[in-house]
């Protein structure tokens, strides 16, 4: 490729860097975890617009660091080979000086990019990347960099950061502080956290276009999809039925596939592309945790801010969905696992373990004033303490607040605006 279109591009990318210095900033859980100083490659990982290159700019400025930057997800680079990489990297030496920190934004998009990282990495440059492609990272790290790199994950906007970016006190809880944060939780429930979705005003145009840009430049183009009406259709359906038990025969049936492997495949290429989220049946056995899957949207604005949606209606999933995606937010870090229990005859939404061993149970449920929907989920949440043998037991909802004895188990009832305000109830 051309050097002088290298530099233009490179050029100009600075430019839209130096804007970013102009805005605010929220503070993210993640940027705790991202180490300048570290020998090995931080890998930050997540749907598109989460905010990751933000992120990973707001690091490095509080650090003052002399880094250089380029994000490869410029239809100027497309034909970029891994043999201009050398190329690209002269132009960044001669349009930033020595820098000691590389930024490289999507860099999943350039074959052999983790021969660059690599030889990077050799020369002690701190590296710094984003990506959008869970398969693409992960597999081509772990076999290409052996073990020189930290991957962190990041999602929109948790309620904590939205309530900063509202500017809202959320240390004092007075009446009227509680009352901001009330209506700030019932907008985020229905809004979600992409970032940039807060300065829209038509939020169904962005997700839209947002949705239809995964789906065709991250899935699409980059697995040569054969049925591409059939996958678009699958897409949608289960962003419109979440949180969606799995069940690849059913969808096979459904959309007239010749095999239940291609539905799995589609299936596993939205998780790939952090559209969807996982979560697997608690149980003792691992054949039964692999099995009886469930997906969650990656946000709560994918449920209804899209053509012909309607799963956003429904308050419970969507309550059901935030909490689950602050169980990632706060456990994924700390190694922990999060499964589903389920029975012939009770169910709990939210198993935390650590290994083998039940740390916390949560059940879900938006309103519980009616009292055979309370006595539901509490005994979904004893049946579940008594064959875990965990005592921590919350029980989420949208407004009320008391401690209960339950069948001797004491359970907690929290608003889901406080819980999601709290720090980890699970310690290392």
């Amino acid at each position: 490729m051309d050097k002088r279109l290298i530099e233009k591009v490179v050029t100009e990318q600075k430019e839209e860097l130096a804007h970013l210095s102009q805005k605010h900033f929220c503070t993210r859980r993640e940027e705790s975890l991202i180490d300048l100083n570290s020998k090995l490659a931080q890998v930050i990982i997540g749907v598109r617009r989460s905010g990751k290159s933000t992120l990973c700019y707001h690091v490095l400025k509080k650090a003052k660091v002399h880094f250089a930057y380029i994000n490869f997800d410029d239809e100027r680079l497309v034909s970029l080979q891994g043999s201009d990489l050398d190329s690209v990297l002269e132009v960044l030496y001669k349009i930033y000086g020595n820098f000691s920190c590389l930024f490289i934004d999507e860099i999943q998009n350039i074959s052999e990019w983790f021969l660059f990282v690599n030889r990077l990495l050799r020369q002690e440059i701190h590296i710094l990347v984003t990506g959008s492609n869970a398969k693409l990272l992960s597999g081509e790290l772990a076999t290409h960099l052996t073990g020189r790199y930290s991957q962190i994950e990041l999602y929109p906007f948790s309620f904590s950061e939205y309530c900063e970016y509202k500017h809202l006190d959320v240390q004092t809880l007075t009446t009227r502080n509680e009352g901001f944060i009330r209506e700030a939780f019932d907008e985020y429930l229905k809004k979600g956290g992409f970032p940039e979705l807060f300065n829209e005003k038509n939020s169904t145009a962005y997700i839209n276009a947002l949705v239809n840009s995964i789906l065709t430049r991250d899935i699409l183009t980059r697995y040569s999809i054969k049925y591409e009406t059939a996958f678009t259709q699958i897409a949608n359906h289960i962003l419109n039925n979440v949180p969606f038990k799995v069940s690849y025969k059913e969808l096979q049936n459904h959309f007239n596939l010749k095999s239940d492997h291609t539905v799995m495949n589609y299936v596993t290429y939205l998780k790939r592309a952090y559209l969807l989220a996982e979560l697997h049946k608690y149980s003792a056995k691992s054949k039964i945790r692999i099995r009886d899957e469930k997906v969650y949207a990656i946000d709560v604005a994918l449920m209804n801010n899209r053509l012909n949606a309607f799963a956003g209606q429904n308050l419970g999933w969507r309550l059901e969905t935030a909490v689950y995606l602050e169980l990632l937010r706060r456990y994924r870090p700390l190694q922990y696992d999060i499964y589903y229990y389920s029975t012939s005859y009770t169910e709990s939404d939210f198993v935390v373990c650590q290994g083998n061993q039940a740390k916390m149970i949560l059940q879900v449920s938006y309103d519980i004033s009616n009292e055979k929907t309370r006595k539901r989920e509490l005994m979904g949440l004893e049946a579940a303490s008594r064959e875990t043998r965990c005592e921590t037991l919350l029980l989420i909802t949208d407004h009320e607040r008391e401690e209960v004895t339950f069948k001797e188990k004491k359970i907690r009832i929290v608003p889901a605006y406080e819980w999601l305000l709290e720090e980890n109830e699970v310690r290392e």
